[in-house]
């Protein structure tokens, strides 16, 4: 066995390290402190907790509170999937996708469109159907949701979550009412600078 040569290369702090790796999942890490990102976390948030409080107690017994999970879940899911869709701006690194049609289709709107301008005036657009589509419903479920707390005896559990899912019911219609003024302005700025 040799003995190591004095010549051996050594690296000190003086040798910086660059990290060259890439990503194509990369994300808007500014859209979260937008007002359509926040409204979109608080859809979530209060949504979420719509359909944990209903879920968590004997629901089933009363149709009208099984629409309340059916529209909380639906609605939740889907803006879910339109929070990751922004963030990752999947509509912009996706040109191949018909985004209006797909996104007009689960939205439960029948609106045939045709644009041949650019992706942005789609997704406001886009945006639009789905928070008034979204607005609409969840209003429809607060409304049941608040008239079907008197089904349980005041003071019991199934009382208590229902009266918060009520309650938070109506602040996710706040938020997606916010977001449909949110959505309706940008998609008229963006009509007005074309």
């Amino acid at each position: 066995m040799e003995p190591p040569t004095a010549a051996s290369t050594r690296r000190g702090p003086s040798s910086p390290q660059h990290n060259t790796s890439t990503s194509t999942l990369a994300f808007d890490q500014h859209f979260t402190s937008t007002a359509k990102g926040i409204l979109l976390l608080s859809e979530i948030v209060c949504g979420m907790l719509v359909w944990i409080l209903v879920g968590g107690t004997d629901y089933f017994h009363l149709p009208a509170l099984s629409w309340v999970m059916f529209v909380a879940i639906v609605f939740w899911i889907l803006t879910v999937c339109l929070f990751i869709i922004y963030l990752t701006r999947a509509h912009y690194r996706l040109p191949q996708i018909p985004w209006t049609t797909l996104v007009t289709c689960t939205k439960l709107t029948i609106i045939e469109i045709h644009v041949k301008s650019y992706m942005t005036k789609c997704c406001f657009f886009q945006s639009v159907c789905f928070d008034c589509s979204a607005t609409a419903l969840y209003l429809v479920t607060a409304v049941v949701d608040a008239l079907s707390v008197n089904q349980a005896i005041r003071g019991r559990h199934n009382y208590n979550c229902w009266a918060a899912s009520a309650f938070f019911a109506f602040l996710t219609t706040l938020c997606y009412a916010a977001s449909s003024w949110l959505s309706l302005h940008a998609w008229k700025n963006s009509e007005e600078e074309q």
